[in-house]
């Protein structure tokens, strides 16, 4: 059993940064992609980046030359480092894995963008 452990959001001023964390658990952690979705208040989830076991990645329009996603495969651990947070980035965000035929999802973690 797969279980991802989102950390770090919080409150943070417009234009400020943050990084999340999400520590996976289970084995072979760098043979899948990982990703990190957001749901805001009101909305459906949408995914924001993504980062395949060779480390090439993916991003959602809408955070393109704001964010980055990372991994630590020593450490089980995929990041998000998010800069230049605007009002609308303010959700949910959870961590994803795709195992095969299998999704597993974090718990998620509260971002909010105060103006």
């Amino acid at each position: 059993q797969v279980q991802l452990v989102e950390s770090g959001g919080g409150l943070v001023q417009l234009g400020g940064s943050l990084r999340l964390s999400c520590a996976a658990s289970g084995s072979l952690f760098s043979l899948y992609g990982m990703g990190w979705y957001r749901q805001a208040p009101g909305k459906q989830r949408e995914l924001v980046a993504t980062i395949a076991s060779g480390g090439s990645t993916t991003y959602a329009d809408s955070v393109k030359g704001r964010f980055a996603i990372s991994r630590d495969n020593v450490k089980n651990t995929v990041y998000l480092q998010m800069s230049s947070l605007k009002t609308e980035d303010t959700a949910v965000y959870y961590c994803n894995q795709q195992r095969g035929v299998f999704t597993y999802w974090g718990k998620g973690t509260l971002v909010t963008v105060s103006s």
